[in-house]
């Protein structure tokens, strides 16, 4: 994102919106393919700072907190269309998710909905956005052993869903390796 916008006491969420708009619609489109869902995620973001505009707490600046706030929320919807297709008894990728993509966005998805978010958060941030240790602790308010420390939770995490079930194994450590 840009350089943030100064904030001085209350937010001028117009201006952020100017500012940083397209930040947040590219974010939501790089992690949920599709236009509608981004533009759903956009509003959303800056609606929710209108109407509670105490979330941001001048911690950092205005553009991560809008970097952080709109990975969250692409989380939300990721896990929403795991359980979506669940209870439909699909497990069909979303229509506007192309071919030649459709195969390793499916199994990202199906990763990042069995995360825990703050795993979640530190795989985007390293494995999609290339952001270095440095960068992620920054984001994520921690140190840069802890990022270390979950990036490496995130690849046994992955190794567990990858690895083909042996029979009658129970399905409790895929779930959760530690």
């Amino acid at each position: 994102m840009v350089a943030s916008v100064p904030v001085q006491g209350a937010l001028d969420v117009e201006r952020l919106y100017r500012a940083h708009g397209h930040h947040v619609l590219r974010r939501a489109r790089a992690l949920l393919g599709s236009e509608e869902e981004s533009r759903d995620v956009l509003q959303e973001v800056f609606l929710s700072l209108v109407q509670s505009p105490g979330q941001f707490e001048h911690r950092s600046s205005p553009a991560t907190w809008l970097y952080s706030a709109t990975t969250h929320r692409c989380l939300n919807r990721i896990r929403d269309r795991k359980n979506r297709a669940r209870l439909l008894g699909s497990g069909a990728p979303p229509a506007d998710v192309g071919a030649p993509r459709a195969e390793q966005t499916v199994q990202a998805a199906r990763l990042l909905a069995e995360l825990p978010d703050e795993l979640a958060q530190a795989a985007i941030y390293h494995y999609i956005d290339e952001s270095t240790h440095e960068e992620i602790a920054t984001i994520m308010g921690c140190s840069r052993r802890h990022v270390g420390d979950l990036l490496a939770r995130v690849k046994r995490w992955a190794e567990a869903l990858e690895a083909p079930e042996a029979p009658g194994a129970p399905e409790a450590p895929l779930k959760r390796p530690v």
